[in-house]
């Protein structure tokens, strides 16, 4: 997985008058827990752009007065009314140690089901993960090629050596439903007539 480099400096304080004083020079007060205890320090605002404002998702490598810590973003705190970044915390990260995080979805392939009309449904868009740092991917990638009018791609069809993942094996990740435009090609049939039927009680 790539990484964004940040640059910080150890906060002394973190009382609320310092918090304030930070935020009103244009930083950032954040922590990150995971290590032997919490570490205090800010950064500039600018600094979290390309870590916060983007679909893709990255670790961090964070420089703290001579220290680099790999990280990852575990919560983040905007002003409810200008969306100015108010605080962010992250989660040291160890070799050895399987973390979780939420990995976009990549879909590749063209849907025959898609072709002819079909409505794709792309129900989750980030799965959640569990892997060690070094195995975790920058993108899970699902094939829609197969997908016809009334298939889905769950879970299982996903399954990789590397991580885990955080969701019941038949998590639907993406589907094809028919519209009123859909042309079902005969051996579709059965399979939208299956997917579309009520669940028996």
């Amino acid at each position: 997985m790539k990484s964004i480099t940040i640059k910080g400096s150890k906060r002394e304080s973190v009382g609320k008058v310092a918090t304030k004083a930070l935020r009103n020079a244009g930083m950032v007060p954040c922590v990150i827990y995971g290590g032997d205890k919490p570490m205090h320090f800010s950064a500039e605002e600018l600094a979290f752009k390309n870590l916060v404002y983007t679909p893709n998702v990255y670790t961090a490598e964070i420089h703290v007065d001579g220290q680099k810590i790999a990280a990852i973003l575990q919560d983040i705190q905007f002003h409810p009314v200008t969306d100015k970044i108010l605080h962010v915390d992250f989660y040291q990260l160890f070799d050895d140690k399987e973390v979780t995080m939420e990995i976009p979805v990549k879909l590749t392939g063209t849907s025959p089901g898609v072709l002819n009309g079909g409505s794709l449904r792309f129900t989750n868009r980030k799965l959640k993960v569990k892997a060690i740092p070094a195995n975790l991917p920058d993108y899970v990638t699902a094939d829609i090629s197969s997908l016809k009018i009334g298939s889905k791609l769950v879970i299982t069809s996903l399954f990789n050596d590397d991580y885990t993942f955080m969701h019941p094996e038949n998590t639907v990740v993406v589907q094809v439903r028919t519209s009123r435009n859909a042309t079902v090609a005969d051996d579709e049939e059965e399979a939208t007539e299956e997917a579309e039927a009520p669940a028996a009680e």
